[in-house]
């Protein structure tokens, strides 16, 4: 089978089992299938965008009006969460890139943009000056005290701010995405290109405090989606700024992340592991390294498209074969073996919400659709 023909075929499957799952879910919000069904969250949960997300991607080739409605359905359910403030963090970006932008971008709609504004300004709210970071969290609890953390997940958010600024004209938002990604760029970013999942600063003085392993095995191990992140989040943050730092920071991670690959190109869930330790794949992870690895050849110059373009097609017809659900009509999700949080044991080889959309876009992308909603 060429490869043309695979990647057709793979969109031809995305399209069928969406379809179906969506009469189940319709607008609700899928994280995690557990026994082959998704389990699913409160709008405030951070994955809220991937579904709808996934909606318009399929949208977008077959304009089902069954799919728009169910994801400006979810759409409107986040209005009630940019209400209960205290449930926004910085995954802001996650939500309203994959709904309000999304829409605003496929249908023009005034009121879509109106809605990604607003989340850019919510998400502006959480820059500390004297750190130059986006703070992550609140408070889970009253004792706890994380103002000063920040994460590397954070990468992908700042699009909306990217976004916001050169759809309004107004530079604030930019000036606020380029301060994150310059304090990803020093404190997150080892000279080998892996990365650091979670650095706590003083939140009055900017100072780095501590490495913390967050969802990666120890602070100074190899978190592959917090890997993903950075990769495609620093593709982002050069396609929008034209800042060639960015773009050889991203390159560093991506080749940091080809090379620790296995054999079947879908990385374990930490590319740094004793080999006490278990290390199922993490097939989110290379959906999202793939779709970032695909920006990232159309960003270098001609001669360099080849080696990230063929790493993303390894990584992509390996889920595609050996990860796909084509064959499992019983499994809502589309890509099995997904590991959200090892350290935890919470949904450990599983599907994910975003796993799924990643390698959607990624397909995607591969079939000529090159246009992102980050």
């Amino acid at each position: 089978m060429n490869n043309q023909a695979w990647q057709e075929e793979a969109w031809a499957h995305i399209v069928k089992k969406v379809e179906k799952t969506s009469k189940r879910i319709q607008n609700q919000f899928p994280h995690a299938s557990v026994g082959g069904v998704y389990q699913l969250e409160p709008a405030s949960w951070w994955t809220a965008g991937f579904w709808p997300g996934l909606l318009w991607l399929v949208y977008r080739d077959t304009k089902d009006e069954r799919l728009s409605g169910y994801a400006k359905s979810c759409e409107q359910q986040l209005d009630q969460v940019i209400l209960d403030y205290e449930k926004l963090d910085h995954d802001i970006g996650f939500m309203w890139i994959l709904t309000s932008v999304a829409r605003y971008k496929l249908q023009g709609d005034g009121s879509a943009k109106r809605k990604a504004l607003l989340a850019a300004n919510l998400l502006s709210a959480r820059f500390n000056l004297k750190g130059n970071y986006i703070r992550a969290w609140n408070p889970w609890n009253p004792s706890e005290d994380n103002a000063g953390w920040a994460i590397i997940d954070c990468m992908m958010n700042l699009s909306l701010l990217f976004w916001a600024s050169q759809e309004t004209g107004d530079l604030r938002y930019k000036h606020i995405a380029k301060a994150h990604a310059n304090t990803v760029l020093e404190h997150f970013i080892r000279p080998d290109g892996s990365v650091n999942h979670i650095v706590r600063f003083d939140p009055f003085t900017g100072e780095q405090l501590e490495v913390i392993g967050g969802q990666g095995y120890a602070p100074n191990s190899a978190w592959s989606r917090g890997t993903s992140w950075a990769l495609y989040g620093l593709a982002l943050a050069y396609h929008y700024t034209n800042e060639r730092k960015y773009l050889e920071a991203s390159k560093r991670v991506a080749h940091f992340f080809i090379a620790n690959l296995p054999g079947d190109y879908v990385p374990h869930w930490d590319f740094r592991l004793p080999e006490s330790i278990a290390r199922p794949r993490d097939s989110s992870a290379g959906a999202c390294a793939a779709s970032g690895l695909l920006l990232l050849s159309r960003l270098v110059p001609v001669e360099e498209q080849g080696l990230y373009r063929r790493a993303a097609e390894n990584m992509l017809y390996s889920l595609y074969t050996c990860y796909g659900t084509w064959e499992q009509p019983e499994e809502e999700g589309l890509l099995l073996h997904g590991t959200s949080h090892f350290p935890e044991l919470r949904n450990v080889d599983v599907p994910l919400i975003y796993g799924d959309y990643f390698f959607a876009e990624a397909i995607a992308q591969l079939n000529g659709h090159t246009e992102l909603f980050w």
